[in-house]
């Protein structure tokens, strides 16, 4: 099957059913997260264990996102991606049907291997069933789902545990596992396995320790304090170990866990790169407006689902409007205008109050999905065009990797911003409102708020100044992602332009 062969049967069904598979696991990232209350009742959890539902999860598809290049060739693509769907909806059903915490960690790293094939190799079954001259086409139906998954996971995941039970988030994938197993196994085209290739035990081991430990080290280093415990150091310096020993073994090794030829293609290095940088901001900004609208803006959490929604709108239109524009324009052009409107976009979050219109919300979350759109549909085509067909599964995987991890540090990196900001600004504020503070005597706040006879007056200050610092925070964390869009930017420049398409062929010719 070649990625410039225009006869593949029943493309359109084969589409759908991978596009099925990455919606399932995308969405599986972000729609337990409403339920976690639900799950901690159920399962008799504190709040510190039920976070490993989510930890769990993420752990386990981080660390076997590496090798499903090499399992695809090992293998062949058709059996491991079938066997991997049939695994993931397997256990999505043990996890609704979990009794115990323990239960459910086991069975949420089980769903987290399976699932980490799917999205590796649902791109790379796309790029290889469409022809040249659709490429951008097929990637803004895959970026489509991708996009769709963090946007749709938490409203659906709402819905399902409202209406139903947190046990329906799970068993939600039932059906549509079942449709995506039986299209594949009918109209995917088989791959021959390689079965002379054997597997680097030690570089995916070094790997798996870089990775596990980074994962751990940003997902428990605000409840422990960052570096002030020595669990986080611990992580950190298996991490650092881990990538270091990975790059030694991959550099002197007869036959790497990853063939180094991947890292000395320029564009695909550089349209990863960029798109682990975009991925900070497309997950951080969603992760910090759902509690934004709801606790500062006082938004029922409905209308903070309605109010986000027309991002993933704008995503969708700009990808689409992106395969179209890149047969006209260089993509390097497309990508530095959708950076550019990105910046802006987050520039004027930075500058949001909580009285904003919920019609002003939307039209900005809009024009930054349009810009997150113009960016990830040139940049995932950009990313193979120079890449050895050899290479792709491999490329494919080490892709959603680092879009993993920058989501995973984007997440991180804000979240602890956040807090932090908060605390500075709260007692700067707090040490200048006295009662000796004569702006506040001759308004009379004086008197409100500092009555000797009840504490309701310090308390309802304490309320306000609360309030105020985590709008403070928010603006800062606004205005600091504005300066993630400079490294793409800078990035760009080393980008080769892509060849022209080639026009397809008359059908009389085929």
């Amino acid at each position: 099957m070649s990625g410039s062969d225009p006869h593949v049967p029943h493309r359109a069904l084969i589409t759908g059913c991978a596009m099925m598979a990455t919606l399932m696991q995308v969405l599986d990232s972000a729609i337990a997260n409403v339920a976690l209350p639900y799950m901690q009742g159920s399962l008799a959890a504190t709040q510190d264990e039920i976070t490993w539902v989510l930890t769990s999860y993420v752990i386990a598809a981080a660390i076997m996102t590496a090798p499903v290049g090499w399992m695809a060739v090992r293998f062949g693509r058709k059996r491991l991606f079938i066997l991997c769907l049939a695994g993931f909806t397997v256990f999505s059903m043990l996890c609704g049907a979990a009794e115990t915490l323990t239960q459910m960690v086991l069975f949420r790293l089980g769903q987290g291997m399976c699932g980490a094939a799917l999205v590796p190799l649902s791109q790379a079954t796309m790029l290889d069933i469409y022809p040249f001259h659709r490429r951008a086409y097929a990637m803004a139906i895959f970026s489509s789902g991708v996009m769709l998954g963090p946007i749709m996971g938490p409203t659906l995941g709402g819905y399902l545990t409202y209406m139903y039970s947190w046990r329906y988030v799970f068993y939600v994938n039932l059906p549509f596992g079942i449709l995506a197993i039986v299209g594949l196994a009918l109209f995917l085209p088989n791959t021959e396995p390689k079965r002379e290739l054997r597997f680097d035990w030690w570089g995916f081991s070094v790997l798996a320790l870089g990775v596990g430990s980074l994962q751990m080290m940003l997902d428990r280093g605000q409840l422990l304090d960052w570096f002030s415990s020595g669990e986080i150091i611990l992580y950190a310096t298996f991490a650092g170990l881990g990538f270091y020993l990975f790059v030694v073994h991959m550099l002197t090794a007869r036959h790497p866990f990853l063939d180094p030829a991947v890292f000395r293609d320029r564009n695909f290095v550089a349209s990863v790169t960029m798109g682990f940088f975009v991925s900070m901001v497309m997950l951080a900004t969603s992760a910090l407006l759902a509690p934004y609208l709801q606790n500062l803006a006082d938004y029922p959490v409905y209308d903070a689902g309605v109010a986000l929604a027309p991002r993933g709108l704008g995503t969708m239109t700009a990808m689409f409007f992106a395969s179209w524009l890149s047969a006209r324009v260089d993509s390097r052009k497309i990508m530095a205008v959708g950076l550019v409107i990105l910046g802006f976009a987050l520039h004027s979050m930075s500058l949001w109050t909580p009285d904003i219109s919920e019609a002003q919300t939307m039209t900005t979350l809009v024009v930054q999905g349009f810009a997150i759109g113009l960016i990830f549909n040139p940049m995932t085509v950009v990313a193979f065009v120079t890449l050895p067909a050899r290479l792709r599964g491999e490329g494919t995987a080490l892709q959603a990797l680092g879009r993993n991890m920058g989501q995973a540090i984007g997440i991180s990196v804000t979240t602890f911003t956040l807090e932090r900001s908060a605390q500075a600004m709260h007692a700067d504020m707090a040490a200048r409102i006295t009662p000796f503070n004569r702006v506040l005597q001759g308004t009379g706040a004086v008197s409100r708020f500092y009555d000797a006879t009840t504490a309701h007056g310090a308390a309802l200050l304490n309320a306000l100044i609360d309030r105020q610092a985590q709008i403070i925070a928010y603006n800062n964390d606004f205005y600091a992602m504005t300066f993630v869009v400079v490294p793409p930017l800078l990035l760009l420049l080393l980008l080769r332009r892509a060849p022209a398409a080639a026009p397809p062929k008359p059908a009389a010719a085929e």
